[in-house]
C-alpha cells in the first residue's frame, strides 16, 4: 500500500514490529524455556512446543516440571525466605531495581508476549507490559512501608503460584509482587501456552540481584500445577477457570494452606438508553474485544434498554465492520489470534450450538493462523446457555431490559461476579446501580480500568481474594498472633436417676425470627455437673438447615441498611445482655461446671465484643484509592452474604457473639450452629435478639451435632462463607464440600490451625472475613 493509496482510502497501511530481536533472544538460550530454580536455569527438555498462535509455527520448547522438579524448587524458595523476609527495606530496593529493569527490557518483554499469547503489540507495550512494570513500582512502596503499616504481621512463606496464559506477564507481575513485597519466597508456574514472557522476567530477576531461591520458576502443564498445589507450600494463588479453580480447592482442602482463586466470569455491559451511545460502543469494543476476548472479566454479556437496543446493535455492527483482525505484530491490527487451536475449538463449538441470531463482522481474515471474527449474538433469553456460560473469545450475546430495576436482575442472574460495567449519563442512577451489581469490580462510563492501587477480585464462582491494594498484600500476610487450639469438650452424662425440674424445658430452634420445633423430631437432654436436667435441645438436620437458609435470603434488606443502625441494634443487644448478665453466666457454669467467676467474666467480654462490633459498624470504612487518572476508584466494604457458622464447645457464649457481632456490624446474615457441648446459653440468647430489634431471619439457630449440621452447611448453595471453629467435624471434608459454590472458608485448618483468641480487643479479624471489597472505578470530566 502506497503513501497516496493510503491518503484516498484512509486505510490503515502495515505497521509491523520486527521480531527479531525476542527470536534471537530465543535462540542464543538454546530455543527452549525451562526452569529457573535457586537463581539458575535449569535442564532444558523439549517436551512440548510453544507455538505463535498466528502463524503456526514453533517459537521454542517447553520442559515439563516434574513432580521432583516443583519439589526442588520449593525446597530452594524455603531455603532462601527466611533472609528474604526479614529486611523489608531490602525488599522495596529489589523490587524497584526489577521494575526498573523491566521498563529497560520492555520492547522485548512486549514483542515477546505477542508472539507468544498471539494478542495485538499495541495492547502489550501500551497496557500489559507498563501495568506489569506498575505493580512492581507500586508493590516497592508497600515493601518499605509494611512494617509501620502493618505491625503485627509477617509472610506466609512460600507460596506457589499459578497464572494463565491470556496475561502472562501481567498475571505474574500480579503474583509476585505483593508476594516478595510481604516477605514471602515463590514458584510460579507459567501457563503451558505462553511461557516466554516468564523466562525474560527470570533474567531480569539475575540483573536485579534477586537472591537466589526468592523467585523460581518451573514451566509445564496441568500435571506440573497439580504438583505444585501439591507440594509443600504455605499459599496457593490461583488465576484461571473457575472448573480447575473448584480441583484447587478441593485438592488443598484440610492442608491448612492460603489459596486464593481469580476465576471466570461473565460480566454484564448494562447500556441505559440515557447513555452517550458512541462512547459506550467504543466501551464494548474495549470488553470484549480486547485481547481477543480472552479476558476473565470480558464485558461479554450485553445488556442494553429495549428502548434503543435496535439503534445501539445497528451502530454496533457498524463499527465491527471496522475492526482490523491480523498478524500481532502489526501496530494497526485490534484483533489478533487466538491463543491456541483446542480454545479456537471450544469457541467455535459454542457459537455453532447457540439458538440466537449470529453476526460475524464482515472483516478480512488471515488465510492461516488461530483466527475468530468478532461476533454478536442476539435474541437471547436469560437462561440461554451462552448468556451463562463463559466464552473466553471475541463473541459478545446480547439481551434487552426494560427498568433499572430488571437490568439488575437480570445482570445478577448469573453463578458469576467478577465485573460489571455501566453506560448512564445519569450520576444519580449510576451510584444507585453501582452497589447493586454483584460484583468485585464496577465501571461506570468505562471498562478494564487496572491499578496496583486498585483491588480486583470477585465473588461467588469467581473466587475469592484480592489483588491489589494494601487488600492484595495481606492475602500473602499471616498474623503473628498464636492461635488456640480448638478442643471438643464431653458434656456431663446423664445420671442414672436424672433429677427433674418443676416445668420441662425444651428449647427449640431459631429460624426466621421465630422459635421452631426440629424438623426431624428428636431432642437430646443437657445436664449440669450436678446431675440436674438443665433442658432440651432440638436435634437439626439438613431440613432445619434449608429452613434457616431461606430464613437468611429473606433477610437481604438487612445488608443494605445503614452502619448507625447495625450499630444501634448491637449496642440494645449488648444492653439487654447485661441486664441478664447474671443469669447467662449461671447458664455457662452449669452447662460446663466452670466457675462462677470464669462464667462471669465470659459474659463480661461478650457485652464488651458487641460494643466493640456496633463501634465498627460504622467506621469500618472503605477507600478511595489513588489510581493513576482523573477519576477515582472506591475500594467499598461489602457484606459477604449468608454465613454459615460452627461454634466451638468452650465460651459457649463469648465464641458465638464474637463470631455473630462482627458478621452482623458488617450487614451479613447468619445460620449459627451453637456449642455442641453447651447449645442452651445460645437457645437463651435467641431471646435477647427478640428483644433488641434484630429483624427476623438475620440470625438463625439451628442446634444439634455438628457432625451432621457442617456437611449442609459446607455444601449449600446458597450459603456464601463457612466459618468453622468445631471438633465435631472433618476441616478437610467441609472446605472439601465448600467448592461447590466456591464459598469462602475460615476454619481451624486455616494457615496457622487453630481458633482466634475470643478474648482479644480487636475485632478486625472477624470484619476482614465478614466483608469483600468491591471497587467501583468513576472517571470524571468531559
Amino acid at each position: 500500500m502506497t503513501t497516496a493509496t493510503i491518503f484516498e482510502t484512509m486505510d490503515y497501511g502495515l505497521a509491523p514490529e520486527s521480531a527479531a530481536e525476542a527470536r534471537a533472544w530465543l535462540q542464543e538460550r538454546g530455543g527452549i524455556a525451562g526452569h529457573f530454580i535457586n537463581g539458575k536455569w535449569g535442564p532444558l527438555r523439549d517436551d512440548f512446543a510453544s507455538s505463535n498462535p498466528a502463524t503456526g509455527e514453533k517459537l521454542a520448547g517447553v520442559t515439563k516440571g516434574t513432580a521432583e522438579e516443583v519439589a526442588s524448587a520449593v525446597k530452594a524458595a524455603r531455603k532462601a525466605q527466611p533472609a528474604w523476609g526479614r529486611d523489608a527495606h531490602k525488599r522495596a530496593r529489589v523490587l524497584y531495581a526489577i521494575a526498573r529493569l523491566m521498563q529497560k527490557h520492555s520492547r522485548l518483554l512486549a514483542t515477546m508476549e505477542s508472539l507468544d499469547n498471539g494478542k495485538p503489540i499495541r495492547e502489550s507495550r501500551d497496557i500489559d507490559i507498563p501495568l506489569a512494570i506498575r505493580h512492581f513500582y507500586y508493590h516497592a512502596g508497600l515493601a518499605q512501608l509494611l512494617p509501620v503499616e502493618m505491625p503485627g504481621h509477617s509472610a506466609l512463606g512460600v507460596c506457589g503460584q499459578i497464572i494463565p496464559w491470556n496475561f502472562p506477564l501481567l498475571m505474574l507481575a500480579w503474583k509476585i509482587a505483593p508476594a516478595l513485597a510481604a516477605g514471602n519466597t515463590v514458584v510460579l508456574k507459567p501457563a503451558e501456552y505462553t511461557s516466554l514472557s516468564a523466562m525474560v522476567f527470570a533474567e531480569i530477576c539475575q540483573e536485579a540481584g534477586v537472591p537466589a531461591g526468592v523467585v523460581n520458576i518451573v514451566t509445564g502443564d496441568g500435571e506440573t500445577g497439580a504438583a505444585l498445589v501439591d507440594a509443600e507450600v504455605d499459599k496457593i494463588a490461583f488465576t484461571g477457570s473457575t472448573s480447575v479453580g473448584r480441583r484447587i480447592r478441593e485438592q488443598t482442602a484440610g492442608s491448612g494452606k492460603s489459596l486464593t482463586l481469580e476465576l471466570g466470569g461473565k460480566s454484564p455491559y448494562i447500556v441505559f438508553d440515557d447513555a452517550d451511545i458512541d462512547s459506550a460502543i467504543e466501551g464494548l469494543v474495549d470488553a470484549i474485544w480486547f485481547n481477543q476476548g480472552q479476558v476473565c472479566c470480558a464485558g461479554s454479556r450485553l445488556l442494553v434498554q429495549e428502548n434503543i437496543a435496535d439503534d445501539f446493535h445497528r451502530r454496533l455492527k457498524a463499527r465491527m465492520a471496522k475492526l482490523r483482525v491480523g498478524d500481532p505484530l502489526d501496530k494497526s491490527i485490534d484483533v489478533g489470534a487466538i491463543v491456541d487451536p483446542v480454545q479456537h475449538d471450544t469457541i467455535t463449538r459454542l457459537v455453532d450450538a447457540s439458538d440466537g441470531e449470529i453476526h460475524k463482522a464482515p472483516v478480512a481474515m488471515p488465510e492461516t493462523g488461530c483466527f475468530y471474527p468478532p461476533t454478536l449474538i442476539t435474541g437471547l433469553h436469560t437462561a440461554s446457555p451462552l448468556m451463562q456460560e463463559e466464552i473466553f473469545g471475541p463473541v459478545l450475546v446480547s439481551t434487552t431490559f426494560r427498568t433499572p430495576a430488571e437490568a439488575v436482575e437480570v445482570a445478577n442472574n448469573t453463578r458469576y461476579g467478577l465485573a460489571a460495567t455501566l453506560w448512564t449519563e445519569n450520576v444519580n442512577l449510576a451510584l444507585d446501580i453501582a452497589p447493586k451489581l454483584v460484583a468485585g469490580v464496577v465501571w461506570v462510563n468505562a471498562t478494564n480500568l487496572f491499578d496496583a492501587a486498585a483491588p480486583f477480585g470477585g465473588v461467588r464462582e469467581s473466587g475469592f481474594g484480592r489483588e491489589g491494594g494494601w487488600e492484595g498484600l495481606s492475602a500473602y500476610l499471616k498474623s503473628d498472633t498464636k492461635p488456640i487450639a480448638c478442643k471438643p469438650l464431653s458434656p456431663p452424662k446423664a445420671p442414672e436417676t436424672p433429677e427433674a425440674g418443676d416445668l420441662d424445658r425444651t428449647a427449640k430452634m431459631y429460624i426466621g425470627g421465630k422459635q421452631a420445633r426440629p424438623d426431624g423430631g428428636y431432642s437430646q437432654a443437657h445436664y449440669s455437673r450436678k446431675g440436674a436436667l438443665l433442658g432440651h435441645t432440638g436435634l437439626g438436620n439438613r431440613k432445619d438447615i434449608r429452613n434457616a437458609v431461606e430464613a437468611a435470603r429473606a433477610a437481604a434488606k438487612w445488608g443494605v441498611s445503614s452502619g448507625h443502625l447495625r450499630a444501634q441494634i448491637l449496642y440494645y443487644l449488648a444492653e439487654n445482655l447485661s441486664a441478664r448478665a447474671e443469669e447467662f453466666a449461671t447458664r455457662i457454669a452449669d452447662s460446663l461446671g466452670t466457675s462462677a467467676g470464669k462464667a462471669t467474666g465470659e459474659v463480661d467480654q461478650a457485652i464488651s465484643t458487641l460494643f466493640t462490633a456496633a463501634a465498627w459498624a460504622d467506621k469500618y470504612d472503605g477507600t478511595a484509592k489513588g489510581v493513576p487518572l482523573r477519576g477515582v476508584a472506591l475500594a467499598m466494604k461489602e457484606p459477604v452474604g449468608i454465613i454459615g457458622m460452627l461454634a466451638p464447645d468452650d465460651s459457649p457464649l463469648l465464641a458465638p457473639t464474637t463470631l455473630l457481632a462482627g458478621a452482623l456490624a458488617m450487614g451479613n446474615r447468619v445460620v449459627l450452629a451453637p456449642s455442641q457441648a453447651a447449645p442452651l446459653v445460645m437457645t437463651d440468647f435467641y431471646q435477647l435478639l427478640d428483644t433488641s430489634d434484630v429483624p427476623g431471619g438475620v440470625v438463625n439457630i439451628v442446634t444439634g451435632n455438628h457432625a451432621d449440621l457442617a456437611p449442609t452447611l459446607a455444601s449449600h448453595m446458597e450459603i456464601d462463607a463457612l466459618w468453622a471453629f468445631t471438633p465435631h467435624a472433618d476441616m478437610a471434608e467441609l472446605e472439601k464440600a465448600s467448592a461447590g459454590n466456591l464459598k469462602r472458608s475460615w476454619t481451624t485448618a486455616g494457615a496457622r490451625a487453630g481458633m482466634p483468641d475470643w478474648t482479644s480487643p480487636d475485632l478486625r479479624p472477624v470484619l476482614e472475613a465478614a466483608t469483600e471489597t468491591k471497587t467501583v472505578w468513576i472517571p470524571y470530566g468531559e
